[in-house]
């Protein structure tokens, strides 16, 4: 399965970032920490080009804690700042502005020998759909100023929101890019719920998360669906989760697209733990016709 999305807005968006980018000492980029690289916008980097730029992990509460502290490893290791925050209990706002402040000192040293009156970071924050911006930013303004929700493309315009006295930020819509070189980052994106799912096959996602589970987080996956033992095929592995959730229809075989949903909302409501779809030494080792399941 193919797995592309760019709707019109999200053009009119990129327009809209290159065209504020004058106006920002630096940008707050936000990504998945359940897949740190594939929800990063490759765009971005030819976008952003020498701008001051912060890395903020969301959703690491949803994220393998072990695998998380690779990733910051990873990023501190090839020069990114980079922080890791749970943005449902407010943690990790502060690290925000202090490493935003760290970034942007070049800046504000050299207006400052210029006499230039300090004043706020003007930062913009910017990411994919659905990765947890609207959330990130009321936690740091203070109040539900943004809409959250668990859908994607919940921002659909532009907004100027201060952050007390250090910050003024630039809301800008999620952004996705036009293709997938490779598919396996779309199968993780849609997993985690980047993706809207009325453009995905949930089979072929639910069947490729099953995979994944079943190689990195067994215990958590026989737990779950009260399994005893693995099947060799992954597709046998599906019909028993199918048949212990009782999705039996007519003539023995298992509502399919009913059992799909399932698995991927367990896997996106936590029902199984905290989970990662990828580690650094996945990107090392990028094989997409060893990742991606076939039905």
């Amino acid at each position: 399965m193919s797995i592309q999305w760019y709707p019109g807005h999200m053009e009119k968006a990129r327009r809209q970032v290159t065209e504020e980018l004058k106006r920002v000492d630096m940008v707050i980029e936000l990504a998945d920490a359940r897949v740190p690289l594939s929800s990063r916008n490759p765009m971005l980097d030819s976008l952003l080009q020498n701008k001051p730029r912060l890395l903020v992990l969301t959703k690491s509460d949803m994220a393998d804690q072990h695998v998380t502290d690779q990733w910051l490893q990873y990023f501190k290791d090839e020069g990114t700042e980079a922080v890791a925050l749970n943005a449902l209990q407010n943690k990790g706002a502060k690290p925000i502005i202090e490493k935003s402040k760290k970034v942007t000192a070049p800046i504000f040293e050299k207006m400052k020998r210029k006499g230039i009156r300090p004043r706020a970071i003007r930062a913009m924050i910017i990411g994919i759909p659905n990765v947890g911006k609207s959330t990130v930013i009321n936690r740091l303004v203070g109040k539900n100023t943004a809409k959250t929700g668990d859908k994607p493309g919940i921002t659909k315009s532009q907004q100027w929101l201060k952050v007390g006295r250090d910050m003024e930020l630039l809301d800008t819509p999620g952004i996705l890019w036009p293709k997938f070189e490779n598919q396996l980052v779309g199968y993780r994106l849609a997993a985690t719920g980047a993706i809207k799912d009325d453009l995905l096959d949930f089979e072929d996602i639910a069947m490729f998360t099953v995979r994944l589970l079943k190689s990195r987080y067994p215990s958590a996956l026989k737990e779950r669906y009260n399994l005893e033992q693995f099947p060799e095929e992954n597709r046998e592995l599906f019909e028993q989760i199918g048949q212990k959730r009782g999705l039996l229809q007519s003539g023995g075989n298992i509502d399919e697209e009913k059992c799909a949903e399932i698995i991927l909302r367990d896997v996106r409501g936590q029902k199984l733990g905290r989970i990662s779809f990828e580690t650094p030494e996945d990107w090392y080792n990028l094989d997409e016709d060893e990742n991606i399941p076939v039905k």
